[in-house]
């Protein structure tokens, strides 16, 4: 059985693991990234390297994206050239990126209009899970739609989540990443406080990690804490993107996500400090500023 044609949209962090998935699986992939230094490597790799989104997408029977945010998503579906004026009818039109509801909904509209089918997929895992092919897709959408898309999502992940209609796994995602958020940010201050009362630190996160309060990523975040390995796997500048939008969600349920309003400040500060480009790891590092400012 021929393997479908596959347009991937973005080659960040996540967006290269995922595309070397779908390559070394042997699906036929032509790539497309703003930056078209991070598209050419993948012209060895036997992807067909593509100028614009709607050179990629032209005879692609799934086109995924995976971007930042809703405006690096709505320049390639319905910007110029974007990837939905040239889509075949029928095409399946899957986004992986971490967005907001709205902008999911109304990008599925767009493409229902054009006669593609839609589905909303963000992943958790990180950059060694993209590599791997470890991810988890929480995706919103037609069951119908996501039962032609699974040999495809299946060469990415471990796991595929059927969460409802489109949108749905965008807000699960954000619901995901505000706690993801707010953990971090809780670490932070625990790891300064250790450091700043002259605790032993690896004891004490000896016994933070393997206690109650030692949850996988409060493990794996506390590791990049205190390590002088500082390659992103996750952009603090992201995560703080994802706080905001899971906040504004929270409004439109007339919920107010203080923690997550209280961990988003931290990351800001982490921003303001030059940190948006580095591990979400990072947001301690104002922290440990102010401690040597005093």
């Amino acid at each position: 059985m021929n393997k479908p044609h596959i347009a991937f949209l973005g080659l960040g962090i996540m967006g290269s693991g995922m595309a070397r998935r779908l390559l070394a699986k042997g699906f036929p992939v032509a790539v497309f990234n703003r930056n078209p230094d991070k598209a050419k490597p993948f012209a060895a790799e036997g992807a067909n390297v593509a100028a614009a989104p709607d050179e990629a997408a032209r005879q692609a029977d799934v086109i995924i994206s995976m971007v930042s945010d809703d405006q690096a998503s709505r320049s390639l579906w319905l910007g110029e050239r974007g990837a939905l004026s040239v889509a075949k009818p029928g095409a399946l039109c899957i986004e992986c990126s971490t967005l907001s509801v709205a902008w999911v909904r109304e990008l599925c509209a767009a493409a229902a209009a054009r006669g593609c089918e839609f589905l909303d997929a963000p992943v958790t895992g990180s950059k060694p899970q993209a590599a791997s092919g470890e991810l988890s897709f929480l995706v919103g959408g037609a069951a119908a739609s996501l039962e032609k898309a699974r040999p495809v999502l299946a060469a990415m992940s471990k796991a595929i989540i059927h969460l409802g209609p489109a949108g749905s796994g965008a807000l699960m995602k954000l619901i995901n990443n505000f706690l993801c958020g707010v953990q971090v940010a809780s670490l932070a201050e625990a790891v300064a406080m250790i450091e700043r009362s002259g605790l032993d630190r690896t004891k004490a996160l000896e016994m933070l990690t393997n206690g109650a309060a030692g949850s996988p990523l409060v493990k794996l975040i506390s590791g990049r804490m205190t390590s002088p390995d500082e390659a992103p796997n996750f952009l603090l500048s992201l995560l703080a993107k994802d706080l905001g939008y899971a906040i504004g969600e929270g409004k439109k349920v007339s919920l107010d996500l203080v923690t997550a309003s209280a961990a988003l400040d931290h990351f800001k500060k982490g921003m303001a400090a030059g940190h948006g480009e580095n591990d979400i790891s990072a947001v301690i590092k104002p922290l440990r500023d102010g401690a040597t400012s005093r």
